[in-house]
């Protein structure tokens, strides 16, 4: 099991503050306007909400069962086709979902079970830019990055919204941190067991029975 002050400095977690008191994991977040005389750029406006439109399936098998997702290049192209390549390179097969809150996420896609414990899987692509701002929602079943405090710094990490998030959406009013997460996908069959994954024991929001994928493929649309 992870040590909660290790898993604090090692996790690029879904970053919320305030939200959920425990889940605050930066030491500070948020932040105003700059002091340095350079001008604040206002925020893009919000695009409205879009349909997803499925360009890719992904099959997600776990040792809970198989789930399957529908991904969407269309609203969402820079972090569809970086998921693809951990998926296609084989990067997700025999990671952990890592952290799970019920009624909330359940995060994977950056740890792996060693004889030390869970330890964070390297061999990262560059991160990429966040694509909060398309149209797609952190709804229920939803799949979406997780990411540091930087707004431009995901990489292989995932989470699926076992709820519906609004606050994680781009400057939604309740957001503690305006830039949103970037939905690009959403659980297609296989609920059920997502759901399970949700509901699993967990310590410090560490699963304390390992929740692992075993493989992630492409699939026919």
């Amino acid at each position: 099991m992870l040590p909660m002050n290790l898993l604090k400095t090692l996790v690029k977690p879904l970053l919320i503050c305030g939200a959920f008191g425990a889940l605050t994991l930066l030491s500070a977040c948020g932040g105003g306007g700059s002091d340095s005389g350079t001008p604040v750029v206002p925020p893009a406006a919000v695009v409205p909400e879009v349909a997803m439109t499925f360009t890719h399936k992904v099959r997600v098998t776990t040792s809970k069962g198989v789930f399957e997702l529908g991904l969407d290049a269309t609203h969402a192209p820079i972090t569809t086709t970086n998921f693809l390549k951990y998926v296609n390179d084989g990067f997700y097969n025999g990671t952990v979902f890592h952290r799970v809150i019920k009624g909330f996420m359940s995060q994977g896609g950056g740890f792996v079970r060693g004889a030390s414990g869970l330890t964070e899987k390297t061999g990262t692509a560059a991160a990429i830019k966040l694509e909060s701002n398309v149209g797609l929602r952190n709804q229920r079943g939803t799949l979406a990055m997780a990411r540091t405090g930087v707004p431009d710094s995901a990489t292989a990490q995932f989470f699926i919204n076992a709820v519906d998030n609004a606050f994680l959406n781009y400057q939604d009013p309740k957001a503690q941190d305006p830039n949103g997460y970037a939905v690009f996908g959403k659980v297609t069959s296989g609920m059920d067991v997502v759901d399970q994954i949700n509901a699993v024991a967990t310590s410090s929001d560490v699963p304390t029975t390992d929740v692992t994928i075993t493989k992630v493929e492409v699939i026919v649309l």
